[in-house]
């Protein structure tokens, strides 16, 4: 072996195996130094090892001492080898030129190589390991100043007095008792899962299943010149303003679904202002059933009662704040008065009746200032208003008087006969003109309604249109299903909002528009 470090070649640097051959004689002292440890310092410092150490022999016998066993020829340690160069080492660890260790195998020794005797572990040489970190490394020799770890056996039992270091723990993969606590990541994630107080979604109540899908099966039909004219089957909303917490949906009917019908209900949730000062608005409007423009004058409605709100938003806001009631209840019904009005000019530039292009509108009004839980109610059509409270429903709707009766004899134009049967008049049978004094009759209106309460911590309002209010009122069921679905602390999420109300009941099959607010 040259001082190179370079292999052997077959003829050359053959001096190594003549100086342990056996045939070969001792040269006996020279006039240089050239003895047995001379030559092998001389090849220990080629090799970078210090004369004396583990790897090379140890000092001359003195004189008089036993003589010692022969020792194997001393082989020089391999260069770090790939896995080696990634760990502290030393400073000669990553330093210097040589092979990589890959993962092949490994070139088998030459004639001169031996395999490198096993040694024991002594004190470390590299930097101190961190005990809490167990050494890991690939199969093979382990390096200097290194000790792997080996597990501890579960039915080995320890001397007395040993000390375990406080890092170690369980193995990855070892068995846990069945009876052992979850750790404390999976029992949080555990019950931020667990709703209390809240019962498994269900598909529908009452006495059986609906007739028709659960899900939608057919599309309305598409205008290319009018797709701004496509309602969506399903519109899902939400906030959280002050103490309270909103959640509105607006989902089509089964029976809608399943003759291709677009929704006729609409709904519109918009916020105006910033701060405590903003007014929260959700509008939600139905069409006439049985019209083929019923869910455009739905979406009509809801717009122009954004508008008139929106533009008005200030004022409403301080009566509201206020408790001006009377001010509040005269303003919104002039409000929505304003905004039909503009429904039925609508219905006349298309050439329609009226009866045919309008819709029943309802609208809640929730203020963001977290000092003020008054709810305003107003509107005009059939629908409900319901209150959850200490876990029972309350149906709130304001109740009007009936404005439709029997003809008052000596108002306006007289009758032909007494509530008796006697006729007032005899009957010639002679064309009479029509009276100026007689006024056009025009189709009655919906009466107004309006409603100002203050919400308590805990109440849950909910506002929906006769889709939902029909089955809830029929159905003792569904209010029992809602009852316990929305009595927790925390309200449901858009999701669960969503099947909470599509729980379907059998003989309610219209859209369905809702929006309700839980109360901090």
């Amino acid at each position: 072996m040259s001082q190179q470090g370079e292999k052997p070649t077959g003829h050359q640097d053959d001096w190594w195996g003549q100086l342990y051959d056996d045939s070969t004689e001792d040269t006996g002292p020279a006039a240089v130094a050239d003895s047995l440890d001379d030559r092998f310092a001389s090849a220990a410092g080629t090799m970078g090892l210090e004369p004396g150490s583990a790897a090379g022999p140890g000092p001359a016998p003195e004189s008089g001492a036993p003589p010692q066993p022969e020792r194997p020829p001393a082989v020089p340690e391999q260069r770090p080898g790939r896995w080696e160069r990634g760990n502290a080492l030393g400073p000669d660890a990553a330093s210097g030129p040589g092979p990589l260790a890959g993962p092949g195998p490994s070139p088998s020794p030459g004639p001169w190589q031996t395999p490198p005797p096993v040694r024991h572990a002594g004190p470390p040489q590299g930097p101190p390991a961190d005990p809490s970190v167990p050494a890991i490394f690939p199969p093979g020799p382990t390096p200097p100043g290194f000790r792997p770890q080996e597990p501890p056996s579960r039915t080995s039992t320890e001397s007395p007095g040993a000390a375990v270091p406080a890092s170690t723990g369980p193995l990855p993969n070892a068995p846990v008792p069945w009876d052992a606590p979850p750790p404390p990541a999976r029992q949080n994630r555990e019950a931020a899962l667990a709703v209390p107080n809240r019962p498994p979604d269900v598909g529908y109540v009452g006495s059986g299943p609906p007739t028709y899908d659960a899900e939608p099966t057919t599309l309305p039909p598409a205008d290319p010149d009018a797709l701004e004219d496509l309602v969506a089957d399903t519109v899902l909303d939400g906030a959280r303003y002050g103490t309270s917490t909103l959640r509105a949906v607006s989902v089509r009917g089964d029976s809608a679904r399943f003759r291709g019908e677009p929704r006729r209900d609409s709904l519109l949730t918009a916020r105006f202002g910033t701060g405590e000062q903003a007014l929260v608005l959700v509008a939600m409007a139905t069409g006439a059933r049985a019209t083929p423009g019923a869910h455009l004058a739905a979406a009509e409605a809801c717009q122009w009662i954004g508008r008139a709100v929106g533009r008005s938003h200030a004022r409403l806001s301080e009566d509201i704040r206020a408790a001006r009631r009377g001010d509040l209840k005269s303003g919104l019904h002039r409000l929505t008065d304003r905004s039909l009005g503009k429904l039925r000019a609508s219905a006349a530039e298309q050439g329609i009746e009226p009866e045919e292009y309008t819709a029943s509108l309802r609208c809640l009004l929730l203020p963001a200032d977290p000092e003020c839980r008054t709810r305003v109610f107003f509107g005009v059509g059939a629908g409900g208003l319901f209150r959850l409270r200490d876990g029972e429903w309350q149906d709130i709707e304001p109740r009007v008087a009936d404005v439709t009766g029997e003809a008052v004899v000596g108002f306006g134009s007289p009758p032909h006969e007494t509530p008796e049967g006697d006729r007032l008049t005899m009957d010639l049978g002679i064309t009479t003109p029509p009276s100026p004094y007689e006024a056009i009759a025009e189709p009655p209106r919906a009466p107004f309604r309006f409603r100002a309460s203050v919400a308590r911590p805990g109440d849950t309002l909910l506002l929906c249109t006769g889709g939902l209010a029909d089955p809830l009122r029929g159905e003792p069921g569904l209010a029992e299903q809602l009852t316990a679905r929305w009595s927790g602390a925390e309200p449901p999420g858009l999701a669960g909002f969503l099947t909470d109300t599509q729980v379907r009941v059998k003989g309610y099959a219209d859209d369905r528009t809702a929006a309700a607010v839980w109360e901090a």
